[in-house]
């Protein structure tokens, strides 16, 4: 067995990033920026004003003076002429300010009777007036090759006048369940068999962390239609296998896809749960064979598929972020397996679940956080602090 971070070095080492395609950007969200995003205007174009009110001269715009309207820009509709000495123009908010003011009296600082308007309170100069490229300017590079698009990035990169961003396609992940025990949702279930729900929750993952499931059908505890699913996969950028990876005679997916040119670069992590985890390539196609145990399953894509999905979509290599919060039980002396257990959150509290049979889905729906255990962690009582991964951060 090999330890939980040197296979994941070894996982994300030689993965690299999906080529770049161009999309609108109603697509854009939560896809990864394969050029970064250079502003194509200033932004404000020009002086505008902050506020309603009037465009003023600092000089005329004193405590009871009076002014004379000659005009009125409505936000889209520049006054194009200038103001002049005792002269005001009537603004909105963003509106562009006229040559010759450099201030803004506010509307509720003012009385208008027609085109009469009395100063109330005298202005300072340059209050309430955004300065053209208060935002950004046209070349400032705004958003960052290799950065997951938010909902405000979009809107920035919308503002800077990019109706198409260039980003990362999107990894696409081949996933295949394996087994002669295990029925698709709704479908009738063989004599001692499951529902399958791995390749399902795979799938809502992969799409969680930007990614396009490939769902390929059950292979049966058969090599030849493991190798025959498996071929469908290659065009894959990944192929992600559930089930048949232990020691068992039914445990298949290395004997089937040997003959297919599978290289297998290891076998066996120091975890828990998802000890016998298979990573290595068919051909050119990365290939990671998860345990047939459905928390197994998800811990495993957590810790490895997560991260290399990540690496594959131009984003930088890591561990999934930690938090730290405090332990809700007290938690023995761990053992030489990497372990993780399965809790609920309440404020900054992790209770881990009485029990952690890595058969047990209910509970992993249930959990908030995996408590991360390190290997031979020693005992520690109830309120320590711990580290722990959040699940719904991550989509899982």
């Amino acid at each position: 067995m090999i330890a939980l971070e040197e296979a994941r070095a070894r996982i994300l080492d030689g993965l690299s990033p999906t080529p770049a395609e161009t999309v609108g950007l109603s697509e854009a969200w939560g896809r990864v920026t394969a050029r970064a995003v250079v502003a194509r205007v200033t932004q404000p174009p020009a002086d505008v004003s902050a506020m309603d009110g009037y465009a003023v001269r600092t000089a005329d715009a004193v405590a009871g003076a009076v002014l004379r309207q000659v005009g009125a820009a409505p936000a889209g509709h520049p006054f194009a002429g200038s103001v002049g000495p005792g002269e005001t123009v009537r603004l909105f908010t963003g509106s562009f300010v006229p040559e010759g003011a450099d201030a803004i009296l506010l509307q509720e600082d003012a009385q208008a009777e027609g085109a009469r308007i009395t100063v109330g309170e005298s202005v300072v100069v340059a209050r309430w007036i955004r300065r053209r490229g208060l935002d950004f300017a046209a070349g400032d590079t705004l958003i960052p090759a290799g950065r997951r698009l938010t909902a405000r990035d979009v809107g920035l990169a919308a503002a800077c006048n990019h109706p198409w961003l260039t980003v990362r396609r999107r990894p696409r992940i081949g996933i295949l369940a394996t087994g002669d025990e295990i029925a698709l949702p709704g479908e009738p279930i063989p004599a001692g068999g499951i529902v399958s729900s791995n390749a399902h929750a795979l799938a809502a993952l992969v799409r969680a962390g930007g990614g396009e499931p490939v769902v390929l059908p059950i292979a049966a505890d058969d090599r030849a239609a493991i190798a025959e699913a498996a071929r469908a996969a290659r065009a894959c950028d990944m192929l992600v296998t559930t089930g048949g990876a232990s020691v068992g005679d039914h445990d298949l997916v290395q004997a089937a896809l040997g003959p297919e040119g599978f290289a297998l670069d290891f076998w066996q992590i120091a975890m828990r749960p998802g000890k016998p985890l298979i990573w290595g390539r068919l051909g050119t196609t990365p290939v990671l064979g998860l345990p047939g145990n459905p928390v197994s399953a998800l811990v495993c894509a957590v810790q490895f598929l997560l991260p290399a999905m990540a690496v594959m979509s131009g984003l930088p290599a890591g561990a999934p972020p930690t938090v730290r919060v405090r332990a809700g039980a007290a938690l023995a002396e761990n053992d030489k397996r990497f372990d993780h257990l399965r809790a609920t959150l309440e404020d900054d509290v992790a209770t881990p679940f009485a029990q952690q049979d890595s058969s047990m889905l209910a509970n992993l729906a249930r959990a908030d956080a995996l408590i991360l255990r390190a290997p031979f962690a020693p005992a520690v009582p109830a309120g320590s602090i711990v580290e722990a991964i959040l699940l719904r951060a991550l989509g899982a």
